[in-house]
């Protein structure tokens, strides 16, 4: 399958993911944030880094740019969308995801692997409930908030995906680190899976955010 890689001015993981794919066996196409066209990409993924500078709020530019209203319509039509760290960030600007990312407890960044727990599945994640893994965090707004009635609609739907083990490093509401929409087509999470797939990093536990959704695209035929 070919996985669509959005940039934006001063993403800085697009090439991590891209190396993450196509170590997996799949192909990608870099799209710019100018572009109108998609290119039939089979999935969407917005990488880390800080679009636009991360001036005024994280996202809260790049959700402006051109492609997104693309990616809206993709993920409106059921289509795969996966944002990670500034991405997650910029699908809750856009209002693909509820709630937002603020700056973390201490007001610090923070930069470390850290425990979570598989808390639901989407199309991007087939491991079962209650499975533990490692991954890399890399951010300085990644304390997840939403008001009562969000949290509320997020826990009846599970569409909380991933949750810290222990407390939250960021302070993130309900230890959130990653969430999906109630399609569960499009999903957000603050660590980097993408950084944890070539047994060369000393862990693969980022292999089944893109192993999942290759074989349900692979399943449909798309």
């Amino acid at each position: 399958m070919r996985f669509g890689i959005v940039r934006f001015p001063a993403s800085n993981c697009e090439q991590d993911v891209a190396h993450a794919v196509t170590y997996l066996g799949h192909d990608y196409t870099y799209i710019w944030h100018q572009d109108t066209d998609l290119q039939g990409v089979d999935a969407v993924v917005l990488p880390g880094g800080f679009s636009y500078g991360d001036y005024l709020r994280c996202g809260a530019v790049a959700r402006f740019s051109p492609i997104m209203g693309e990616v809206q319509r993709f993920a409106d039509g059921g289509r795969p969308v996966l944002g990670i760290c500034n991405g997650f960030q910029i699908l809750t600007e856009a209002h693909l995801l509820e709630g937002a990312l603020l700056r973390n407890r201490g007001l610090k960044f923070i930069c470390r692997d850290v425990p979570l727990t598989v808390e639901a599945s989407c199309d991007w994640l087939d491991l079962p409930k209650g499975t533990q893994i490692s991954l890399p965090i890399n951010h300085n707004e990644g304390n997840f908030v939403c008001d009562a009635d969000v949290l509320e609609r997020l826990r009846a739907n599970d569409q909380v995906i991933l949750r810290y083990a222990g407390e939250a490093p960021n302070g993130a509401l309900d230890n959130i680190a990653g969430i999906c929409n109630e399609k569960r087509n499009v999903f957000g999470l603050m660590p980097h899976p993408e950084r944890v797939v070539d047994p060369l990093s000393g862990n693969t536990d980022g292999q089944s955010f893109f192993t999942a959704i290759a074989a349900m695209m692979q399943e449909i035929g798309a």
